[in-house]
């Protein structure tokens, strides 16, 4: 009787254990394929298999595993999720997420919304056709540009849709025959004015350099747009290499810029870039600093900044409120472009701490697939900075010291100073230019720090 007793009891485990094991099957299947979850359900006789062997295991003596069979057959019966609309709806974990992951990505077909807070899908498709962008290459005195065309080159998509210009100041022989190496793949300009820029103050002119560049890019701009006739620029300069999906990203940026009158420029780059502050190649963020090192603008902003183009620091100059207007700019997460050039007129010192040090993007994203619209400022503000003031508040000692357990929280800072404080032991970027922390929007900073998605919000 002993050996009979347990020979059922051996039966009746074996059979809890395929129970079990056949229930977190269909969960785990649920789980990954949520929306194919109905042609599962179809198969009747898998569908018998389970409900019997739940029931089964429900009728036996009150147990854990009995206990999950009731909470398996409880998850079976919710609803099923349908089809996905072709209008724009994230799902909840997806709208939390908005502005820090990837958002409603898009078949090549261009889709229209019919939500007035969606106002435009930006189409993909017509985003790869229609655009024709310039690419200005500053370049001066390093032969290395044949670095950064190389680059160019490789991963530029069409000839037709991105020819190159180089641009040449400083009248470097040597540069010029690197640059005139490629033949017709290039067009050579050279800036022949090499006299020392005039008006310079008194206690400048240790810095003619900065006055120098400033002229040849308003030079090089104006050949561009005014002589050559292009709608569409895209600056780069001779010491930068750029990723893989450099001119992906641009592509699909372009309509972002023609649909919203509050940007006026896309950037490749982030100041806060560095290796291991940043981790998400798919994360895009609107900023009121202006980035440059690899950036593009519409002759539109040109004509309205030619007039007053400065003698000198023209990034700095087009970082002032005068010329940016409130409108902010589009720059990733991982930066699509990195500086190589160590000597330049800041002498390498910035390089050395910093630059250096940024991470370029290695792996390509498909950007025109991706659904872009809620970058435009009215999704952006209410999906991305409204849900930002909702997160845990931290301090840097929590952060530093290895006590915060979120994956994404917000820091406060009261004044320039205390933001100096606070972004210090982050490892961002301390400086303001024109009361702009680099890469803020609206004041926020996010960076990573130690896989954490952290905001530096201002607490006014």
């Amino acid at each position: 009787m002993k050996i009979v007793f347990m020979t059922k009891q051996g039966w009746w485990i074996l059979l809890a254990v395929c129970v079990f094991v056949l229930g977190n099957c269909i969960l785990l299947y649920r789980f990954i394929n949520k929306t194919n979850f109905a042609e599962l359900e179809k198969n009747a006789r898998l569908k018998e298999i389970s409900e019997r062997y739940l029931a089964s295991l429900k009728a036996g003596p009150r147990s854990k595993l009995s206990d999950i069979a009731v909470g398996v057959q409880n998850l079976q019966n919710r609803p099923v999720i349908g089809q996905k609309s072709d209008v724009f709806e994230p799902r909840n974990d997806e709208k939390e997420n908005i502005g820090l992951n990837e958002v409603g990505q898009k078949s090549e077909q261009t889709e229209h919304v019919t939500s007035s807070k969606r106002d435009v899908i930006l189409s993909s498709t017509a985003a790869a056709n229609d655009f024709v962008a310039a690419i200005l290459v500053i370049a001066c005195n390093r032969p290395t540009v044949k670095r950064c065309l190389d680059l160019l080159l490789k991963y530029r998509p069409s000839a037709k849709k991105f020819p190159i210009i180089v641009s040449q100041d400083c009248g470097h022989e040597p540069t010029a025959n690197v640059i005139r190496s490629y033949g017709d793949q290039v067009s050579l300009i050279q800036q022949l004015d090499l006299s020392e820029v005039q008006d310079v103050p008194a206690n400048m002119r240790s810095m003619m350099g900065y006055y120098k560049i400033s002229r040849h890019y308003k030079w090089a701009l104006g050949q561009a747009f005014d002589t050559m006739g292009y709608d569409t620029v895209l600056i780069v300069e001779d010491d930068l290499d750029v990723a893989p999906d450099f001119f992906e990203y641009f592509t699909a940026t372009k309509p972002l810029l023609d649909k919203d009158p509050t940007l006026w420029c896309i950037s490749a780059w982030n100041d806060n870039g560095k290796e291991g502050m940043v981790q998400r190649n798919d994360v895009l963020y609107r900023t009121d600093f202006f980035p440059g090192l690899g950036w593009m603008i519409c002759k539109s902003l040109w004509e309205e900044l030619k007039p007053s183009w400065p003698l000198g620091f023209w990034d700095d100059w087009m970082r002032e409120s005068p010329q940016r207007k409130g409108r902010s700019c589009i720059r990733p997460e991982i930066p699509r472009t990195r500086t190589f050039g160590r000597e330049g007129v800041s002498r390498g010192q910035f390089f050395d701490q910093h630059l250096k040090f940024i991470k370029l993007n290695d792996k390509v994203h498909p950007f025109t697939k991706t659904d872009l619209s809620y970058l435009l400022k009215d999704n952006y503000d209410e999906k991305f900075v409204e849900r930002i003031h909702t997160l845990p508040l931290v301090t840097v000692d929590q952060l530093t010291n290895k006590k915060v357990f979120a994956n994404e929280v917000q820091v406060h800072y009261s004044s320039q100073q205390n933001f100096k404080d606070v972004a210090k032991p982050l490892g961002a970027m301390t400086d303001f230019k024109a009361g702009v922390p680099r890469m803020a929007y609206k004041g926020i900073v996010t960076i990573v720090f130690a896989g954490i998605n952290v905001h530096i919000v201002p607490s006014d």
